[in-house]
């Protein structure tokens, strides 16, 4: 995108964060929640550097990736410029790239194997930093998906928690497309309750009203603010 694209699309990006940020308001307001306490993560991967610093000017600080070589190709230059930008990590995470996603992101939304969450601390012990963790879980027990079985939610937060000593702050899931979500936004709402964990990273942008409905605290919005996911 040149400069003369990137001045065109700006207006539109801007108007598309304002108008989630808007929607986002009035479904914590219908829920009861001050919007402050609901976090809008938008999900800037596979979209390019300028759409990503567009809407950074527009004043929007936390995005969601799914790939550290991606992060590591583009969001380097966009962070000297916003070192306050806050980097989720929202996709599966091999173990072997645990270390460069420590390093990378500020939060990590996939924690779902002990394997994983152990070479997660491994990495923070070398690294000193410790990215909030979310165990993310399996809910509409999906074959295909990432994420621990329900049944075993409590049991592999106590494993991350007294065994590896991860900073897990919350749970997090992606309900079976074309249903309802709503019976699976209160599934997680209950396991986390059980769990003692405060925090839901859950919502999108076809369901992000809803989820806040049910108790989110952080949702992932990516279409309804950067347009449809380029083809790769």
């Amino acid at each position: 995108m040149n400069a003369e694209q990137l001045s065109t699309a700006e207006p539109d990006l801007a108007a598309r964060l304002a108008a989630v940020t808007a929607r986002l308001d009035l479904a914590c307001t219908r829920a009861g929640v001050p919007p402050r306490d609901v976090r809008f993560v938008a999900v800037s991967k596979f979209h390019g550097a300028p759409a990503i610093a567009a809407t950074l000017e527009a004043g929007h600080r936390h995005f969601g990736e799914s790939r550290v070589q991606e992060v590591q190709g583009k969001w380097p230059p966009l962070r000297e410029r916003h070192p306050d930008a806050r980097l989720h990590l929202i996709g599966p995470l091999q173990t072997n790239k645990a270390a460069a996603a420590v390093r990378a992101f500020d939060v990590l939304h996939s924690v779902d194997r002990p394997r994983l969450a152990a070479a997660l601390a491994a990495a923070m012990e070398r690294t000193g930093r410790r990215p909030d963790c979310f165990v993310q879980v399996n809910v509409g027990g999906e074959p295909h998906k990432s994420g621990v079985p329900v049944a075993g939610t409590d049991a592999f937060v106590k494993e991350c928690v007294e065994t590896y000593g991860l900073p897990v702050v919350g749970l997090m899931c992606i309900p079976p497309y074309g249903g309802d979500p709503r019976p699976h936004f209160r599934t997680l709402r209950t396991l986390a309750a059980a769990s003692g964990l405060r925090q839901l990273s859950m919502g999108m942008s076809a369901d992000f009203e809803t989820a806040v409905a049910e108790g989110a605290t952080t949702v992932r919005v990516g279409e309804a603010v950067f347009g449809p996911r380029p083809r790769h």
